[in-house]
């Protein structure tokens, strides 16, 4: 730590004052470090975390590149003495009022205008500690079933969370959503929009955190939005003023939570299984 500490001092020519523990994950400790030129945050993990905090980087100024949506400045990722670091702005948040919900809700809606030709990403990243691949399809469909409940599906099997016969094909996975999804747009996705991944800041500004970005279907960001709960009614309604609810909206954010619900189910085990079989047995 002694030499990382070293490299971020020399980053910031300024010396590190004082830090205090954050809360984390299983997949890095996280800290906030007091400097003479203010406050970041520092993730640090095994050498093996490296990918996932330069995929978080790029996740992070993909979508700063947008103008649509704040997120903490990136000042520096990579390993160092087998250590892998993210180190970022700090910021300092405040319980959101309805205002700034619906302010949150706006942006998301202006970040989801921004859009693609294809569905996925020019490299794979991570959801949690899971892979997510993001090779470029020309159908929603298709890349949902085979990039993200095929892949989520084929793990849980493999790691005797579902057996054989609980797991639909491709075939008709692609199927049930190619009756629900009509006319979708590829849309710049934050990818695991849970309330403990965005930030008002004291100022009143939302500020995302921790994405999983693709371009998907704009639907899948407010799936994960409503899985856990934590976004008030103002967001939902400044966001829908943007992007109304068309048909088949209940379908597919149950469609679309599966993901999420199987990543929760590979991530953390059997406490999840209900919720999964639920929604397999009724859509499959």
């Amino acid at each position: 730590m002694e030499e990382l500490r070293s490299h971020i001092e020399h980053l910031l020519s300024s010396p590190i004052l004082n830090y205090r523990s954050l809360s984390g994950g299983s997949i890095a400790a996280v800290y906030q470090l007091e400097t003479a030129t203010g406050s970041l945050v520092l993730k640090t993990g095994k050498a093996t975390a490296g990918e996932m905090f330069y995929a978080e980087a790029n996740g992070l100024d993909l979508i700063r590149q947008t103008k649509t949506i704040a997120v903490p400045k990136v000042f520096d990722a990579g390993v160092k003495n087998d250590t892998a670091f993210l180190l970022m702005a700090y910021i300092s948040g405040k319980s959101p009022s309805s205002e700034d919900e619906a302010l949150l809700g706006t942006q998301l809606a202006n970040l989801h205008r921004c859009n693609a030709e294809l569905f996925g990403l020019n490299h794979d990243n991570f959801i949690g500690s899971l892979a997510q691949k993001n090779s470029f399809a020309s159908n929603w469909a298709d890349f949902f079933a085979n990039q993200r409940l095929g892949v989520q599906l084929k793990l849980a099997q493999k790691k005797n969370l579902l057996q054989a016969s609980e797991v639909p094909s491709i075939t008709m996975i692609t199927s049930v959503l190619q009756s629900f999804c009509k006319n979708i747009k590829a849309s710049l996705l934050h990818g695991d929009l849970w309330n403990g991944n965005f930030l008002i800041s004291r100022s009143g500004m939302p500020f995302l955190i921790d994405p999983a970005v693709y371009y998907g279907h704009a639907e899948v960001d407010i799936a994960m939005s409503k899985l856990f709960g934590g976004f008030g009614s103002s967001f939902y309604e400044s966001y829908h003023k943007w992007h109304p609810k068309t048909a088949f909206f209940k379908e597919r954010i149950d469609l679309y939570q599966l993901y999420y619900l199987l990543v929760h189910l590979n991530l953390f085990g059997r406490s999840y299984y209900n919720s999964v079989k639920r929604l397999l047995t009724t859509y499959f």
